[in-house]
């Protein structure tokens, strides 16, 4: 049974040994795309870009659930997205303990990090350099300047000269673009937690005083971006405003979709002419549930597939029934991993099988989910097809003219209808449990 942080469900598998077509670029936007690694052709020869992005910030900024949200929403408009995992983490996670070592050895440390830090970009770098066919999005989990807020200035120099690395080359060259995502412990302090990060210990002022330093070493960089807690009244604010500044960056027109008025609007689809829908694109789904003894924290698993690749995603939700508030985080496994959750499913529900088709129509984004067989038990046996969009136009008012696209056809809005939400449909049996989510009316549109 689920009762803890999704890191924890993950480590307690993997401490077992379980776990162990492009989107056109703006020739306005802000930014020029630069291939600024060796991708073995001249720039000129290049139709498609490699665009480089950094998440940095303090602890429990969110980098781990922004960069799945992030990578999602450019696969969606068609990009190949690489995400860098985080090198700190890889290597804390084999029992090193910074108590437990010396001035030189802690240096040693330090050095060697930056070293696979910069290695394992490389290879994502020369990967991304070999797609010829699409823009590609890498998104790096911390930069190669981040191991200098944690280092003296003599030994970060040292580390410079004993790698032969430039300073300039580091901040500036590297990457296109650096996100700074703020500690939630600055402005967001009810939030700040140390559970979905295994190898964390740090307390909320030295969080700032972290955050403080990380965003200091990128300072120089020509695109950096802080995205903070300001005018955010969650987590999924705070992660449009970062979607937002990297489709600004890239030249990408988001609509209102990541307004921070913006909410999910959701379509019964009773009709489509598929002959004229245009270009979009196409992914296998499967979701399951899994068990959990608590009626406040919600897991879910996800398959995403396209042309036989397959991205797999673990999704927590933690309800607080007093204040009415609730948190998502979301969490890349690996797909060695699919049949340990697969043997953890809730079996009171049905697994969820649909495709969904991700286009543009006119400056709006739109998801279209159609479920698949063997369909859901609430389904009573329809193929339904769900459309759903993200805008500042309220429920029950007609989007602008000509903003829906016309090869729908619209039964009716089903906004705010939980028994259109997959946790509602995926249910065999339409009596309550005691260990029913008590967050589900928090999503209703899912």
């Amino acid at each position: 049974m689920l009762t803890t942080s999704t890191l924890e469900i993950a480590n307690k598998y993997i401490l077992k040994g379980l776990g162990s077509r492009s989107a056109p670029m703006s020739t306005t936007s802000a930014t020029v795309l630069h291939d600024r690694h060796d991708t073995g052709s001249p720039e000129s020869e290049r139709k498609h870009k490699v665009y480089k992005i950094v998440l940095t910030g303090g602890p429990c900024g969110g980098k781990t659930t922004a960069q799945v949200r992030l990578a999602t929403f450019f696969e969606n408009l068609g990009w190949k997205v690489f995400t860098v995992p985080e090198t700190a983490t890889i290597l804390l996670g084999g029992r090193v303990k910074f108590s437990e070592l010396d001035a030189e050895q802690s240096y040693i440390f330090q050095r060697d990090l930056l070293a696979t830090m910069h290695q394992i970009e490389n290879t994502f770098f020369n990967q991304a350099s070999a797609i010829k066919d699409r823009n590609v999005l890498i998104i790096c989990d911390r930069g190669c300047m981040d191991p200098s807020a944690y280092s003296s200035q003599e030994d970060w120099q040292r580390m410079l000269r004993d790698l032969k690395f430039e300073e300039f080359d580091l901040r500036c060259s590297r990457y296109d673009q650096i996100a700074h995502l703020v500690t939630a412990a600055d402005g967001a302090e009810k939030y700040y937690t140390l559970a979905n990060n295994a190898t964390r210990s740090e307390g909320i002022n030295h969080a700032l005083e972290l955050d403080k330093r990380t965003r200091s070493v990128w300072i120089g960089h020509p695109y950096m971006d802080i995205i903070d807690n300001k005018n955010t009244s969650n987590f999924d604010d705070k992660v449009n405003k970062l979607i937002q500044v990297v489709c600004d960056r890239t030249g990408i027109r988001s609509g209102d979709r990541l307004a921070k008025d913006s909410k999910k609007r959701k379509w019964l689809i009773s009709s489509v002419d598929w002959n004229n829908f245009g270009k979009f694109e196409e992914f296998e789904i499967e979701h399951f549930y899994l068990l959990s003894d608590e009626s406040n924290i919600q897991h879910r698993f996800r398959r995403r597939t396209q042309n036989n690749r397959s991205t797999y995603t673990l999704t927590s939700r933690e309800y607080f029934k007093e204040s009415g508030d609730s948190i998502e985080t979301r969490m890349n496994v690996l797909s060695r991993d699919y049949n340990t959750y697969a043997n953890m499913r809730d079996k009171s529900r049905a697994s969820i099988f649909k495709k969904r088709r991700c286009f543009m129509f006119g400056n709006m984004y739109f998801n279209m989910d159609i479920y698949k067989d063997p369909l859901p038990p609430q389904a009573n046996g329809n193929h339904l097809i769900f459309l759903e969009t993200y805008t500042t136009v309220p429920k029950g008012t007609p989007l602008p003219d000509g903003a829906m696209p016309p090869f729908l056809t619209i039964e009716k809005e089903i906004t705010g209808e939980s028994q259109y939400s997959m946790y509602s449909l995926s249910k065999y049996s339409k009596t309550a449990n005691k260990n029913d989510f008590a967050g589900a009316d928090k999503y209703k549109d899912d």
